[in-house]
């Protein structure tokens, strides 16, 4: 049983991640060809970064992931801080809305922030570009956070704030700290799993961006409708190393503050 476990996996695994790898070997072929492999080059990359549609919209994703991260993380832990002392009736209703944009079809996220913009938009001289792009970004983005924060102030002695008032800290001081420290995990996670869908969403940004501003998904949506070119590739690999950077560094965060806690458990 545990030999058919581990072929299953394999299997499981290569059916995952070999596409991805034929797609790396082929962003350094010599030719457009996407079967037959004629030489090792770098021209894909050099052509990819004087592209200005391409690095346009990459900024653009940049810039748009990084705010909509930062200020998700802010309101996803605020939020998280005034559920945790919620009772519990009241706080099972607002977890279980607060999972919804998970849970519901990004499609339907998209569409009912489209239809939202535009309301607005007739009112207000809202035009679709860079601020719905980011209002939709902070919209799905602070779900995520608030699941990766909640559970720490789970793990968190409840006492601990008061004790920290209790020797004189302010309640500022206390939440700066003790408790900020004890759910700083939980904030990176989200903040990095924030960031992770930013870069990677698709659907939600389709429906609410506008001509004058698009994501780094969008414009190589439409590059593959006209041609898919070796170029692609080569951004497809880049944004693959990227993420993994990324989920590097988070389980880095997370092993290293486990071994910090399981140290000070056994002084």
């Amino acid at each position: 049983m545990k030999k058919l476990g581990k072929i299953y996996l394999i299997l499981v695994l290569l059916f995952l991640y070999v596409p991805i790898f034929v797609l790396i070997v082929f962003s350094f072929n010599e030719t457009k060809s996407r079967s037959v492999f004629s030489g090792f080059t770098l021209d894909w990359y050099k052509r990819l970064f004087h592209n200005r549609i391409i690095i346009s919209s990459l900024v653009n994703t940049i810039i748009i992931a990084v705010l909509a991260s930062v200020i998700s993380t802010v309101l996803g832990t605020l939020a998280s801080i005034g559920i945790y002392h919620m009772k519990k009736v009241p706080k099972a209703i607002v977890m279980n809305i607060t999972n919804m944009p998970i849970i519901n079809p990004e499609i339907v996220t998209g569409v009912s922030l489209m239809l939202l913009f535009v309301f607005f938009s007739a009112r207000m001289n809202l035009e679709f570009g860079f601020t719905t792009l980011l209002i939709a970004h902070i919209t799905f983005d602070v779900p995520y956070v608030i699941l990766n924060v909640m559970p720490k102030f789970a793990q968190m002695n409840p006492h601990i704030f008061e004790a920290a008032q209790d020797l004189g800290c302010s309640p500022v001081k206390a939440f700066r700290k003790v408790i900020l420290p004890e759910i700083m995990p939980g904030v990176i996670s989200g903040f990095l799993m924030s960031f992770t869908y930013s870069l990677d969403d698709f659907v939600i940004s389709y429906f609410t961006s506008g001509s004058t501003s698009q994501t780094l998904p969008i414009t190589i949506y439409s590059m593959t409708r006209r041609k898919v070119s070796p170029e692609i590739n080569a951004l497809s690999t880049l944004i693959f190393i990227a993420v993994v950077i990324i989920l590097i560094v988070k389980n880095a965060v997370e092993t290293r503050t486990a071994r910090k806690n399981n140290s000070g458990g056994g002084e």
